[in-house]
């Protein structure tokens, strides 16, 4: 397959058709009140229709349908992602419970490791092998359910999910042309059509969000695509997928090390995340934020089609660039204030920076409220009528 011409009914279909459709979403949406309901950790205003992800997911359907003919594992991705996808739209709708959410991405994920027996065949890790079927599995099964959830964790900030996932499967798709997995290069194309085609309308300002039947969608496909095509190559089995999500997977665990230690429950949302200690504690504002994150999944994803091709040089990258990453989140406090051990290390012996515990920096909600309260304050009847609508939106979903 030629790389332009052969990949350009792939991924300009599903854009066509993605871009054609969200303003659909967009009205069905306003007629049924699915609204994203303001709250303490929301960064929007007004009223916007949180089921944008339908027009991916149909874009991405059709498509398939029309360019591509399925096999098992693909059906056995396509089965388990519609479970992904009709938890999200349902939770979209009617907000279910974590446990039911749970019990779809499950659904889900069985589906296609035992429908589609789609299952890294064993795991190389440096110069170990593990072979055990169970072991790989349930590797495999945390995989897609993780993955899922990591994307869906960054959805916070307008085109931020979508974006990252666009570059992401770009990526995937590339990898794939390279190792010559046609399956991969496709399936990867046309999701990252189908996302393109909904970016225009999510980016900031966002005239409608992705919502959970998006955000899962994507990453349970990337999951599952990272699974099909590069369990095969000599790197670490998941090095590549890992580095190219590098800014989800991190995010996620982050937060799950800064909520146990703080005592919090790991599924209680926070304002701790990437996205807001950019936007809040470093003032770089909505845009800017979303930017600078899109520019950092590039340059890990550019390491990684460099360590395909040069592993050597391929490392020395990527540890530079996780030893920057470590210094960021020492410098914001985003495990925990008092945390910084290179930072300290480097403060003995050239007196800089000064680094000194105090205040959880990542605690953000006050200081945004602090600042935005004047600005509210002479928009009162701006306020009032967004309160007004904030009750329209409960009480319709509540219908």
């Amino acid at each position: 397959m030629n790389l332009i011409t052969g990949a350009f009914p792939y991924f300009m279909l599903p854009f066509v058709i993605s871009l054609l459709l969200v303003p659909v979403c967009k009205y069905i949406g306003l007629r049924l009140g699915i609204y994203a309901v303001e709250n303490a950790r929301t960064v929007h205003h007004g009223r916007i229709v949180r089921i944008g992800g339908v027009a991916i997911y149909a874009a991405f359907m059709l498509s398939l349908v029309i360019l591509w003919q399925a096999d098992v594992k693909l059906n056995g991705i396509l089965i388990g992602g519609f479970l992904i996808f009709m938890g999200g739209l349902l939770d979209d709708i009617y907000d279910l419970s974590p446990k039911l959410k749970l019990l779809f991405q499950v659904s889900g994920a069985c589906v296609a490791l035992f429908v589609g027996n789609l299952s890294l065949a064993n795991l190389h890790i440096l110069s170990f092998e593990i072979s055990n079927p169970i072991i790989v599995k349930l590797f495999s099964f945390f995989w897609l359910i993780g993955i899922t959830n990591a994307i869906n964790l960054i959805d916070g900030l307008d085109g931020l999910s979508s974006g990252i996932c666009t570059i992401v499967t770009g990526t995937i798709g590339l990898l794939g042309f390279f190792m010559g997995r046609r399956d991969v290069c496709i399936i990867a194309l046309t999701l990252s059509g189908a996302i393109l085609g909904f970016l225009p309308y999510n980016f900031h300002p966002a005239s409608v969000f992705v919502g959970d039947c998006g955000a899962q969608f994507m990453g349970f496909t990337i999951a599952a695509l990272s699974l099909l095509g590069f369990k095969s190559t000599a790197v670490i089995t998941l090095g590549l997928p890992i580095l190219v999500l590098f800014i989800p997977i991190s995010d996620t665990l982050i937060a799950i090390i800064r909520r146990k230690l703080k005592g919090q429950k790991i599924m209680e949302a926070d304002r701790g995340h990437l996205h807001h200690v950019l936007m809040f504690k470093l003032k770089l504002g909505h845009r800017r934020t979303v930017l600078i994150l899109y520019f950092v999944t590039l340059m890990f994803a550019l390491a990684s089609i460099l360590t395909y091709f040069n592993p050597l040089l391929g490392l020395v990258v990527i540890l530079i660039m996780i030893l920057a990453a470590n210094v960021f989140i020492e410098y914001t406090g985003m495990i925990n204030p008092r945390w910084h051990p290179i930072l300290s290390l480097v403060n003995r012996i050239t007196g800089w920076p000064k680094m000194e515990d105090g205040e959880d920096p990542v605690d953000t909600l006050q200081k945004e409220e602090e600042e935005t309260a004047e600005s509210e304050a002479k928009e009162e009847p701006r306020e009032e009528s967004r309160e007004e609508s904030k009750e329209e939106i409960r009480e319709k979903i509540k219908e």
